[in-house]
């Protein structure tokens, strides 16, 4: 699944991270998840702000902040979640109780593309202990594993210093030992990079 949508994607994408923006964002409104509902009702922290107030997704009595961005946000995601849980002198344009924060594990940055600056799952746990007495609402944290079948090579486009990404499936280990593609079935050495039989770009193991 997320194969797919990172390759047919509109544009050369450098991570799977908007891939899976999209696909959570297709599942969470197809359950009436409002996207990018405002915090607060006042137009200064509207319209006005430019998107500033509002977290990914809501419903009920919950956000949910989908946290691939860079990690000076890290703070700020954290603190989303809490304005939307909290009484407020501002009046709310939603009132919830808690929210949940989805991330990137350090081994899913790194399979998966993203960007060097990306906050982690990891970096989120950090940050809960200084930021405590300023986020007393719940908190969920989910942290996204790698793909266990696949991993984004990422190289440069040609074009300045634009970079691509790359899916390389992993080839599958067969019960006999010998490896095949995971896409036609074609027996292939642990030593091949691609495919004989289909072409498709391969590697017999996860890299270290």
């Amino acid at each position: 699944m997320v194969i797919e949508e990172f390759e047919h994607g509109a544009r050369n994408a450098k991570s799977i991270s908007q891939a899976i923006n999209r696909l959570i964002k297709r599942e969470l409104e197809k359950r009436n998840w409002i996207p990018e509902s405002y915090i607060f009702a006042d137009e200064e922290y509207g319209k006005e702000a430019k998107g500033t107030w509002r977290p990914d997704f809501a419903k009920g009595v919950l956000s949910v902040e989908v946290a691939f961005n860079h990690r000076s946000d890290i703070s700020w995601n954290l603190i989303k979640p809490t304005l939307a849980s909290e009484l407020n002198h501002v009046k709310k344009a939603i009132q919830t109780s808690g929210g949940v924060i989805i991330a990137a594990t350090a081994k899913m940055k790194e399979k998966g593309g993203f960007d060097n600056a990306c906050g982690t799952y990891e970096d989120y746990v950090q940050y809960l202990k200084p930021l405590s007495t300023m986020l007393p609402a719940p908190l969920a944290i989910i942290g996204l594993e790698a793909p266990e079948a696949f991993e984004i090579s990422v190289g440069k486009t040609g074009v300045g210093n634009n970079k691509k990404g790359t899916v390389v499936e992993y080839a599958l280990l067969m019960a006999s030992g010998d490896y095949a593609c995971p896409n036609c079935g074609a027996k292939m050495s642990d030593e091949a990079d691609e495919c004989p039989e289909c072409g498709r770009r391969l590697l017999s193991a996860p890299s270290c």
